[in-house]
């Protein structure tokens, strides 16, 4: 008996390890690619046996199945019938995933899905889609447009709950390429769209563009809506890979980089691929600039969202739209007191409208990022041209007010759940077309698109009152193509602006776009524009008195500073008639010395326009606005100016330097180059020995800058377009940057301009590769 009982013991555990060692052996299989790699290698009677108590839901069953009648020549109706039932199993973890806000997908919550991917259903359906691309036989059952979108949805339903089938699917580029060719059935578009977009998501390598089949004739045939929606994907393709935080992004390692990928990388390949397709950039514009009453219609509308499985994956879009619907009805809402009536309510009314705008503006958002992106690319001319051909910012003028910055009814912003970032549709919205009005205008001529051609004509005449001659950009301006209405989108910006709550988030992007616009060569006749609307008197009142605390928003307010006083003796004027108190003074120079790296533009404004001014000591307006501004006499203190300087050079090193702080260095430059310019360097540098062992760290500083300039010849010498900004924000010619640097890293210890002169022996560190320090 007692033998009896232990054989009964050892063959009751040998079933319930079985079903372990089943998942086990097919784990093994689908890693070394031995034994069993799917669930249709098991016998029939073991799946049935192990399927209720491991709790199956027999989806082993259903897949070996579905494995049997979908062979070629089979009943395509029996295997559609399969992936439905299939289909059912999957669906609600997905939709409980989504709705759930999880972040990372759990074996336990989503135990379906995991075991549909275990028992080789991923593969299955890949093989079930493609199976009619691989077929020598000529005659081949063709899948019905709902057998496919069905079996597009489970593997969609796969990516979202089971971790690593989106990245296993990524990495087969057969099947990446073949559902680009799903893409030209209309029918099937959405589901594939909303598949390709999570696939490229987590690829490692960006696909070649140029490897669709017939990439130009599938573009072609999309209709506007599945244009806006092929821009997800795209937006992904066109974009360079983010290359990480930290180390990653400092200079050092990004030229490190550009060395490596010498020749034009795939995100750049796929941007020309994009602008040879015919119409491609028409189309876009023409997307990006129409009205919702040009949409498609409500019912098309409500057809495409209940197909569309991506609405799925932002549930923070249908909270946006039932908000906005309520606060519309609540607002029209006199008749009805029957508040259970909905058929009485205006809510039924207001309804398809609210959907249709923000359905619209998730397009152009898509749509928008794109253009960005092309226009920050290689190519920028080119998309320049066609930008202004096609009327893209007399277009997006027409739509400022009523749909681009519309009355909001609310000013709560939304956020997804357990989220802190803004992220509503309409808040994506307006940053992506701040993001694209600053590549636009980003020094470049066509930035006089964004006024109309009355304000074209207070350009002229700012420069004609002034004695100088026009900017030959404003000159050649095609004024048909410039912004019609009262006002151009430029002035309507500044209006804005002006009126955005202290605390908004916009005010970083606004302050960028307008900055643009002035970036580039200095022109008096814009800068005198915008002071005529207030603009600098608005910047001061957010940083002295408006209680800003946001770095990012402080630090463009500065960028955005400097560039409206550069040289402008009259925006000095005006910002003394501002700052007319010693306290408001002191609390202005207090948030500039909070963050020299945010501010030092503004310092390297300051300093340039002073060494201007102070040459021209004939004209009696700047003599008396140099006398009596609290801003130029605190500069013109060399004390001041020194403790900039000290500072600025040791905020950073070669190894910390970034796109955003190497101002940081060239600000540094601009003052010791104006020194050289009026034979005052030696006296520079020696006063900065001094202020180096006051500190007791001799050596430490001229060391450090020593490795910076050697980095800077290394970093500016190899690009023109850095070396050409430079020269036009400072007015300085390259060739004496140039030789400046030369001077100070003179090797020649004799000589009173050359770095190596002020540090003693004991502390000299010279030799060094700065690549090493």
């Amino acid at each position: 008996m007692a033998a009896n009982g232990q054989r009964l013991s050892r063959t009751q555990t040998r079933r319930r390890s079985r079903g372990k060692n089943i998942l086990s052996k097919i784990k093994y299989g689908q890693i070394t690619g031995l034994a069993m790699t799917r669930g249709t290698q098991i016998p029939v009677d073991l799946l049935e046996e192990r399927d209720k108590k491991a709790r199956w839901q027999g989806i082993p069953l259903l897949l070996r199945k579905l494995h049997e009648s979908s062979h070629i020549n089979n009943d395509l109706s029996k295997t559609h019938s399969v992936v439905k039932e299939l289909s059912s199993l999957l669906s609600m973890e997905a939709m409980s995933f989504v709705t759930e806000d999880r972040k990372t997908p759990q074996e336990s919550v989503s135990p379906n899905t995991y075991t549909f991917d275990l028992f080789g259903g991923v593969d299955l359906f890949v093989e079930i889609l493609m199976r009619p691309t691989l077929s020598i036989q000529g005659d081949v059952p063709i899948m019905s447009d709902d057998l496919i979108k069905d079996c597009l949805s489970v593997l969609y339903n796969c990516c979202i709950c089971t971790e690593g089938v989106t990245k296993s699917l990524a990495a087969r580029d057969d099947f990446v390429m073949f559902l680009f060719t799903l893409m030209s059935n209309k029918k099937t578009f959405l589901q594939t769209a909303t598949l390709i977009e999570d696939i490229m998501g987590v690829r490692k390598e960006v696909i070649r563009l140029e490897d669709i089949p017939n990439l130009a004739g599938l573009v072609q045939s999309f209709n506007q809506q599945q244009l806006a929606n092929f821009c997800r994907i795209l937006s992904v393709t066109i974009s360079e890979p983010d290359m990480g935080v930290d180390d990653k992004h400092t200079l050092l390692a990004r030229n490190a980089q550009q060395k490596i990928n010498a020749s034009p990388s795939r995100a750049e390949s796929n941007q020309v691929a994009l602008l040879n397709i015919p119409g491609f950039i028409e189309r876009l514009c023409k997307l990006a600039t129409r009205k919702v009453s040009e949409a498609s219609g409500t019912s098309a509308l409500l057809q495409e969202l209940e197909d569309w499985h991506s609405w799925l994956d932002n549930a923070l879009v249908l909270d946006a739209l039932m908000q906005m619907a309520i606060e519309e009805a609540e607002q029209s809402s006199t008749e009805s007191s029957d508040e259970g009536s909905l058929s009485s309510s205006p809510l039924r009314h207001t309804l398809p409208q609210s959907m249709k705008i923000v359905h619209e503006i998730m397009y152009k958002v898509e749509v928008l990022y794109v253009l960005c992106v092309l226009l920050m690319g290689r190519q920028r001319n080119q998309v320049h041209r066609m930008l202004a051909e096609y009327r893209l910012i007399p277009g997006l003028n027409n739509l400022f007010d009523k749909l681009i910055w519309r009355k909001q009814l609310s000013s709560r912003t939304l956020h997804r759940q357990n989220q802190n970032c803004d992220c509503s549709p309409e808040i994506s919205f307006k940053i992506q077309f701040l993001r694209l009005l600053q590549s636009f205008s980003d020094h470049h001529e066509n930035k006089y698109l964004l006024l109309n051609g009355q304000e074209l004509n207070e350009l002229s005449a700012i420069s004609l009152k002034a004695n100088i001659p026009e900017v030959e950009a404003l000159v050649n301006t095609d004024r048909n193509l410039v912004c019609d209405g009262k006002k151009g989108l430029l002035t309507r910006l500044i209006s804005i602006m002006k009126k955005e709550p202290v605390d908004s988030s916009f005010r970083f992007w606004q302050a960028r776009a307008v900055e643009s616009f002035l970036r580039g060569a200095t022109s008096y006749a814009d800068q005198i524009f915008l002071l005529k609307r207030g603009l600098l008197e608005h910047i001061l009142f957010c940083i002295i008195d408006s209680g800003c605390k946001s770095r990012d928003v402080l630090q463009s307010y500065f960028d955005l500073l400097g560039e409206l006083m550069k040289f402008n003796i009259d925006a000095f004027k005006r910002f003394n008639k501002y700052v007319n108190t010693e306290e408001k003074f002191q609390m202005f120079l207090s948030q500039i010395n909070s963050s020299l790296v945010d501010s030092n533009m503004l310092v390297r404004c300051i300093v340039l326009s002073l060494d201007r001014f102070e040459g021209q000591a004939d004209d009696i307006k700047v003599v008396e606005v140099l006398s009596e501004c609290r801003l130029l006499s605190y500069m013109a203190q060399v004390e001041n100016r020194l403790s900039f300087l000290f500072r600025l050079i040791n905020i950073i090193n070669v190894q910390t330097l970034t796109q955003e702080n190497v101002s940081c260095l060239n600000t540094s430059l601009v003052v010791l180059m104006l020194a050289r310019w009026r034979g005052k360097l030696p006296f520079y540098l020696s006063a900065l020995k001094e202020k180096e062992y006051a500190e007791k760290y001799p050596g430490c500083l001229f060391n450090n800058f020593y490795h910076l300039l050697r980095f800077w010849q290394h970093h500016y010498l190899n690009k023109d377009k850095d070396s050409t900004c430079l020269e036009n924000s400072s007015c300085i010619p390259f060739t004496y940057w140039k030789e400046t640097v030369t001077v100070l890293l003179s090797s020649d210890r004799s000589s009173l301009c050359a770095i190596a002169m002020y540090i003693d022996e004991a502390y000299r560190d010279l030799d060094r590769d700065f690549l090493e320090v």
